[in-house]
Order: structure tokens, then C-alpha cells, then sequence
């Protein structure tokens, strides 16, 4: 029998080590800090699973939590059938379907703070487009004063920079469905919507699970365009769980109950991704079995 050569590993090694350090360590540290008492750099007291209970029962962790997650089921509401749909009247080829990915991707390249700032100025009533523009309409907006047009506006924004990710991934679903797909529906005369129910969609399914899972656990995550568009006002409208462990950490300067909030932060992401994608694979086994038994 011919020996196996394992020196492959070695190539392996450095992405190992690079994890350890940018990942494994600072969990550990996390770890340590939420059952301590860190009462200085020098001095710490062992305090168990008190940091957890006390977070758990944390009112403004819970108010954060539901804020949290009624935005994330806002933006995949809106950003998943807006994506579809941007795809989908995306043309196929020429130079104009190079030029419609270059126009579609801008939004993508422009960094967090930036898109916070860029909406700062576009909701302002004096200078900024919208603002301007719903003023001169007769709308009272105020994204600084008012709690729904802070919550809308983030909401808006997050879908303006996010959603042409879920057309991009849409759009590379539909390129890999062969032609002889779309020859057999005209061939059957069937309909756009029949098209798009039976060819189009299946074919993205596995494209959308993507775009579903990476979009839930950025905007469970955001942080950075709400807190330099509203700070996370007015009040705590726009106050998500990322700016309320911020505060914890930096602002109060509570290590052990940061600590021990983001491990539960960490799991909480963790189980509602697994119960996405849970969800969406039987979703896909089901309408599969219906075609087949069809």
C-alpha cells in the first residue's frame, strides 16, 4: 500500500494559527471575563454565572433584543423580493449587463461610516434630498426628533446599501440556468410568473439561502450606519444590540456583564441561523418531493 503524504498539512498550518489568534484567544478572553469581577487590571473576583443572570434579566437587553430582532425581519422582507425582482430585470448580457453589475455593485463599495454620514445629510431638511424633498411635500419628517422616522430611516438605509448583494447573488442564480430550461417553457407556452415559479426560483434557492443567512447576521449585527446616523436615538429607537454591548463595554465600562452578554449575543446568532437554514433545506426537500410525486 502506498504510503499517504501528509505534508499537505503544513500548508494547512498558517490559516490554523492565524484563527487561533484572531478568533479562538479572544473568545477565551471573553470567556474568562464574563465569570470575573474585574474590579481592576490587577484585581479579580470569581462570580460564576452572576453576570449572566443578571443580564438576563436586563429590561433594556430585552426591549434591544425585540428592537433587534423586528429590524432584521424587516430587512429581509423587503431586501430578499427587492433583490429578486432587481435580478430578475437585470439584462443577461452585452455591455449593458456589464454596466447595469457595475451600477448596482457602487453602493456595496462604499464603507459603514460613510453610508451613515451619506444619510445624514440626505434626511436634513435643509440640505439633504430627502429631507428637503418630504418636506416641500408636507410630510413632518425627523429622523433626530421622531422615534418611527429614526427606526424607517435606518431601515431605509440598510436596504439601500445592502439590498443589489441579495440581486448580485440572485443574478448569478438565474445566469447558471441552462437555456434549454427556457426553450422547453416556450416550447409548453408557459407563462412569466409559471417561468419564474417552476425554472427561475428553485434555481436560486441555493443562492437565496445565502443571501438570507448573510443578511440576517449582518443586520443582527449592525452597528456602525445607526450609531453615525442617530447615535441610537432619538431615545433608544435606533439602540441595537451591537451599540447596547458598545455601551456596556466602552461606555460603562462593565467588562464581566459585556463579557457575558456577547457570549449570549454569540448564541443567540448562532441558533437563529441554525433554525434558518433548518427551515429553508425542509422548505426545499418538501417542494421537491411535490415534484417529484407530480
Amino acid at each position: 500500500m502506498k504510503p499517504v503524504n501528509q505534508k499537505a498539512w503544513f500548508l494547512v498550518l498558517p490559516v490554523f494559527i492565524c484563527v487561533a489568534f484572531s478568533a479562538i484567544l479572544p473568545l477565551m478572553t471573553v470567556v474568562n471575563y464574563s465569570v470575573q469581577d474585574i474590579i481592576s487590571p490587577e484585581r479579580r473576583v470569581f462570580v460564576g454565572t452572576e453576570w449572566f443572570a443578571a443580564v438576563m434579566r436586563d429590561e433594556e437587553l430585552h426591549a434591544a433584543l425585540w428592537r433587534q430582532l423586528g429590524f432584521s425581519l424587516a430587512v429581509l422582507l423587503v431586501e430578499l423580493p427587492l433583490g429578486v425582482a432587481l435580478a430578475l430585470s437585470m439584462p443577461a448580457q452585452g455591455w449593458k449587463s456589464s454596466a447595469t453589475l457595475v451600477l448596482v455593485s457602487l453602493s456595496l463599495l462604499i464603507p459603514w461610516n460613510v453610508v451613515g454620514t451619506i444619510w445624514q445629510i440626505f434626511g436634513r431638511s435643509d440640505i439633504g434630498l430627502l429631507g428637503a424633498g418630504l418636506k416641500a411635500l408636507g410630510v413632518d419628517y425627523n429622523y433626530t426628533g421622531n422615534p418611527l422616522d429614526a427606526w424607517l430611516t435606518v431601515l431605509v438605509m440598510d436596504v439601500w446599501h445592502w439590498t443589489p448583494l441579495v440581486a448580485l447573488l440572485g443574478y448569478a442564480g438565474l445566469r447558471s440556468i441552462p437555456d434549454a430550461y427556457y426553450q422547453a417553457a416556450r416550447i409548453d407556452g408557459a407563462s412569466k410568473f409559471a417561468v419564474f415559479r417552476y425554472i427561475q426560483l428553485p434555481k436560486m434557492r441555493g443562492v437565496l439561502m445565502i443571501a438570507v443567512l448573510l443578511r440576517f447576521m449582518d443586520s443582527f449585527m449592525i452597528y456602525t450606519e445607526p450609531f453615525v446616523l442617530t447615535g441610537g436615538g432619538p431615545g433608544n429607537a435606533t439602540t441595537f444590540l451591537s451599540q447596547y454591548l458598545t455601551q456596556k463595554a466602552v461606555g460603562q465600562f462593565d467588562l464581566g456583564p459585556a463579557a457575558a452578554f456577547s457570549l449570549i449575543y454569540f448564541l443567540i446568532i448562532l441558533l437563529l441561523c441554525f433554525i434558518l437554514y433548518s427551515w429553508m433545506q425542509a422548505l426545499g426537500q418538501t417542494e421537491q418531493e411535490g415534484a417529484s410525486h407530480a
